[in-house]
């Protein structure tokens, strides 16, 4: 059996820049960070005892006995990509809702692959568990998605991440005072909107080249937060900085942002943030405030009827938690010594 743990995100700048329409053209950037919410995989070889060759459990059940048959397009896809010959079973939970603007979809690629190659005991590094997700949701799901939430899943850390015209990324890690990453962190606050949507669709309405203009001052916001990071001034400049890349990030389509969250985020300015911003692409989910300390109460009694989740940053990324090859060896030894065929008129004749 295989456990892996893979962290959601959460993206201050760049946004945007990181859909290949974009970077493949014009290069982009983005400044990130994962958090101390996660998603769990747990994998295991099926024993040879059922009729189903695949067994997922998400929000659904599935029991499947052919490949083509599975529903769940991140599943049927990553199990066709790590080519096991042998039925699974697959779990997940979650720390966070999916639909939600916290990179969810590309948490559960990640750490799906890190599990079924781990599996089949194989161990990818950073970079190809990264590339390899990029593809799957890109290429073979044909996801309207970006490529930062799979290279930070993979990673983690907070983490300045360039995206090349040549379709390579780098990933450089914030390196500052700890006291600063925590003053940083202690201003952050995130509220779940309740509103569910689907990233894809609303990143398909963005006018990408109709808006260089604003992709490519949402790009220089990038090093801006950077410099605020790495200098001596007052960290309230970090949540200005997020309150201008709100207004740009909601010129890119009608369906950035709605009369709801309008409403949610000058309520939140008005009792003491600073700025903020929809986590993800936008359209509902998660919304993130920069609150100083000694307002942050008043932010909650005005956001009471919502969910306050407490985060704090992580630096690990996707990890296996839990690894018991005997377990898994000994149930492929014993599939292929035992046939469910075979079984089964065994079992019909006590």
């Amino acid at each position: 059996m295989i456990i892996s743990r893979t962290p959601f995100r959460i993206s201050f700048f760049g946004g945007g820049t990181d859909y290949p329409a974009w970077y493949l053209q014009h290069g982009g950037a983005v400044l990130a960070t994962t958090i101390d919410k996660y998603c769990y995989l747990t994998c295991r070889y099926l024993p040879p005892f059922f009729e189903h060759r695949f067994r997922i459990v998400y929000s659904q059940i599935e029991n499947r006995q052919n490949l083509d048959e599975i529903r769940h397009p991140a599943v049927r896809e990553g199990l066709r990509h790590v080519n096991l010959d042998r039925g699974v079973e697959i779990h997940h939970d979650g720390d966070l809702p999916a639909r939600s603007g916290m990179g969810s979809s590309s948490a559960f690629t990640v750490g799906l692959l890190h599990a079924l190659y781990a599996l089949k005991g194989e161990m990818l590094g950073k970079d190809q568990l990264a590339n390899e997700s990029i593809y799957i949701e890109q290429e073979q799901l044909k996801e309207a998605v970006g490529s930062q939430d799979q290279v930070l899943a993979a990673y983690g850390g907070l983490n300045h991440i360039s995206f090349f015209q040549n379709g390579k990324f780098s990933i450089v890690p914030i390196t500052v005072r700890p006291e600063r990453i925590q003053d940083l962190n202690s201003h952050l606050m995130l509220f779940y909107t309740g509103v569910k949507r689907t990233a894809s669709d609303i990143a398909r309405s963005y006018d990408l080249e109709g808006k260089q203009q604003q992709l490519c001052i949402m790009r220089d916001l990038v090093e801006k937060g950077i410099l605020i990071l790495n200098s001596e001034s007052d960290i309230t400049a970090f949540g200005e900085l997020l309150h201008e890349a709100w207004q740009v990030k909601r010129t890119l389509s009608p369906k950035v942002s709605n009369s709801r969250v309008d409403e949610l985020y000058n309520r939140a300015r008005s009792v003491g943030a600073i700025g903020g911003k929809l986590t993800g692409a936008g359209g509902g989910g998660f919304m993130l405030l920069f609150v100083p300390p000694d307002r942050q109460e008043k932010v909650k009694e005005a956001f009471s009827k919502l969910i306050h989740v407490p985060i704090r940053f992580e630096s690990s990324g996707s990890q296996i938690i839990f690894f018991n090859p005997e377990e898994s060896y000994a149930a492929e030894a014993q599939a292929r010594a035992t046939q469910p065929s075979q079984v089964f008129q065994e079992l019909a004749h006590l």
